[in-house]
């Protein structure tokens, strides 16, 4: 039998979720991610040191355009390993100016058009805040697609869908986290808060015929993958995706079209921030997540300053 990755590939697009480009022309993915926090860990791999003083040099001390530099260099490199497309991320620190994040957006697909990539191969990653979606509708409208991150709560997937962005990031692991550690307990398979919240969307984008994908993330173990077997799409760090490698165990696809979903619901931004309140969960996590890409992209920057 083929591994567990090579089946899951047949229902679902596989993605890397690193910037380490040897991995990624290991495990052969169609898309890649990264982040403030994925980028930081690349800028210490010695193959990336030339390239890090090059876009130092470029940058002539504008540390902020040194990182955006140093993003899209290393975007630009991982597109040249696979056929699909690379998400970079904009600074966190912005995730609640929408002007802000619109023209952050726009500079890094400037400096991926100067690299000669088109904006067919980019998306641009943003927090799931509500200043986030409104600016992800804004460019999705001006033909820069876009990935919704630090996506937690079923109302932020909603307004996601109904902005119309072209890809979501559930992140099931930090889920999964913050009902261990507020209960104690052990969750596996089905019964991962993580699993049922990527499960819920899914059938709930797909019963309403919304055409966002999708993209399970932040995973904990494989058996977080098993479960969201048919997913769009699932990011997966270099290690998990290399036990699903050496796995020849079969794999039965769980998620598929047509289990039922809950009824459409379009939300305001009131109604937004009233679910976003009561949900402790998703609350705590989403500021959590944004603090630390801030903090990762502050040391990043320290990196460019040296």
């Amino acid at each position: 039998m083929t591994s567990k990755l090579e089946q899951l590939k047949q229902f679902t697009t596989v993605v890397a979720d690193t910037g380490d480009l040897d991995a990624i022309t290991r495990l052969k993915p169609v898309d890649a991610t990264t982040n403030p926090s994925l980028l930081l860990k690349a800028a210490a791999i010695p193959g990336y040191a030339d390239l890090l003083s090059k876009v130092k040099a470029e940058a002539k001390g504008d540390v902020d355009l040194a990182c955006d530099h140093f993003a899209v260099a290393v975007g630009s490199g991982i597109l040249k390993a696979i056929p699909g497309r690379i998400s970079t991320e904009v600074d966190a620190r912005l995730s609640f100016d929408e002007a802000a994040l619109l023209n952050k957006a726009r500079h890094l697909i400037k400096l991926y058009d100067q690299s000669g990539v088109g904006r067919d191969r980019v998306l641009i990653k943003l927090a799931s805040t509500w200043e986030g979606i409104r600016a992800a509708e804004k460019l999705e409208k001006e033909g820069i697609q876009t990935n919704l991150t630090l996506l937690f709560s079923f109302g932020q997937a909603q307004a996601c869908a109904d902005a119309g962005v072209f890809l979501i990031s559930p992140f099931v692991g930090r889920i999964y986290d913050w009902y261990k550690k507020s209960t104690g307990k052990e969750y596996t398979g089905a019964d991962d808060p993580g699993v049922q919240s990527v499960t819920r969307i899914y059938d709930y984008y797909k019963t309403n015929g919304y055409d966002t994908v999708v993209m399970g993330a932040s995973f904990r173990n494989v058996n977080q993958i098993e479960q969201l077997a048919g997913c769009d799409r699932l990011t997966i760090s270099p290690e998990l995706l290399q036990q699903l490698s050496d796995d020849h165990g079969e794999l039965p696809r769980k998620l598929k079209p047509g289990n039922h979903g809950e009824a459409r619901q379009q939300l305001n931004e009131s109604q937004f921030r009233w679910g976003m309140n009561e949900d402790a969960m998703a609350t705590e996590k989403l500021a959590e997540g944004i603090r630390q890409f801030a903090r990762d992209q502050e040391k990043l920057e320290v990196l460019m300053a040296e």
